[in-house]
């Protein structure tokens, strides 16, 4: 009841007084997606990639105060890349309540399966002048290996971007959560498949290069890679595609299907006894927060020139957790802006004071577990007294 009395929205009003029918069911107005802020915010996002940063970048001079370095356009490349992997964490950890540690195992592969494309389009024109990759050459393989028969097709790629990391995830996430594998062991096992997938492709007769990867890539689509004009396209549809994860995991999280993952993180039990089962739902969103760490590898790896094994070390899937917890988990915003912060500081760190980023990077995991659960975002919600 509202205070005059009246029976409030949402709620069936019992018979009138003079015993007439009951007044109709007023349901609530759904929320929008975003607030008036928040479509303000969205909407400059999306110029400053696809208007302000070519700008800064191809008219501007470089002798200019405000002209945006080929350097910088390709560091905050990568970032908006590493920025994809940490809300794909926020989906299965801020909201689900699953921490995985193996989510840079679903990255690498989504590289590797573009790195494939990039090798076939080098054609003749690598160090042998052969249509095998150099690796494939210097190593006296006769033909390409059987995973690398649709290696050719830019269509068939996109696929493997998507479907490689989908399908492992799929697979390994039926199993594990099936058996009710959760809290830190599931973390070890997500850790330690990690781990043994960077091992096997360390190994040469796998047919991914070894410890060296793949790189020295030439062209994409026919297009030379290492031109300003490839290289700002790849940026904005880095750019594109990170806003467009942003509103995806924004609808979803509000939808009914986000609410049942957000009752699973807080009380599994309970929506089990409600006539739930989480199975299916975690499955979801763990193969789908799987496939977008695809996509980031995908884009990551023509921006930056190289993917090897290194990618799939255990100490990066521990810094995507890391980019998360210091934006803020369950904030969608909080991951994207940990991951700027962080990455940020590591390539000013790495160069000024290289033999200390290590220590700063766990000092700051420690700091952010200790005195802000809530990450830099909940911290400012806090300063200006909104809720956490």
């Amino acid at each position: 009841m509202s205070p005059t009395g009246m029976p409030s929205k949402g709620v069936m009003s019992g018979a009138t007084p003079t015993g007439g029918a009951p007044a109709p069911l007023v349901l609530p107005e759904p929320a929008p997606l975003l607030t008036r802020a928040g479509w303000l915010a969205f909407l400059l996002a999306l110029a400053a990639v696809t208007l302000v940063a070519p700008l800064l970048n191809q008219v501007l001079p470089v002798g200019h105060p405000l002209h945006l370095s080929d350097y910088a356009l390709s560091l905050t490349g990568k970032i908006m890349c590493f920025a994809i992997c940490a809300l794909a964490m926020d989906l299965i950890w801020g909201y689900t309540g699953i921490l995985s540690l193996g989510h840079g195992l679903f990255f690498a592969l989504g590289g590797y399966a573009m790195g494939m494309y990039l090798m076939r389009q080098i054609g003749r024109d690598g160090n042998y002048k052969s249509e095998l990759p150099d690796f494939m050459v210097f190593l006296d393989w006769k033909e390409l290996p059987w995973h690398w028969a649709l290696s050719d097709s830019f269509a068939a790629t996109l696929l493997l971007v998507v479907l490689a990391p989908g399908l492992l995830a799929l697979v390994f996430g039926y199993f594990a959560f099936r058996s009710r594998i959760k809290g830190v062991y599931f973390s070890i096992i997500t850790q330690a498949m990690t781990f043994a997938a960077m091992l096997l492709f360390y190994r040469n007769e796998t047919g991914f290069g070894g410890n060296n990867g793949f790189t020295d890539f030439k062209r994409i689509l026919g297009v030379p890679v290492a031109t300003p004009s490839m290289r700002m396209v790849l940026f904005v549809l880095t750019g594109l595609v990170l806003l467009a994860f942003l509103l995806l995991a924004r609808w979803l999280v509000r939808s009914k299907f986000g609410r049942v993952l957000q009752a699973i993180r807080d009380a599994e039990t309970r929506v089990m006894f409600c006539g739930y089962s989480p199975l299916g739902y975690k499955l979801a969103v763990w193969t789908f927060s799987a496939m977008m760490c695809g996509v980031a590898g995908a884009l990551y790896v023509p921006q930056v020139g190289i993917i090897n094994p290194g990618e799939m070390s255990p100490a990066s899937s521990i810094e995507i957790a890391i980019w998360t917890a210091v934006g803020g988990r369950a904030t969608l915003i909080g991951p994207v802006v940990g991951a700027f912060l962080v990455n940020g500081a590591k390539s000013w760190l790495t160069v000024a004071y290289p033999e200390f980023w290590l220590y700063v990077l766990g000092g700051l995991f420690m700091l952010v577990t200790l005195f802000l659960p809530d990450g830099v975002v909940g911290l400012a919600r806090r300063l200006r007294g909104g809720r956490t």
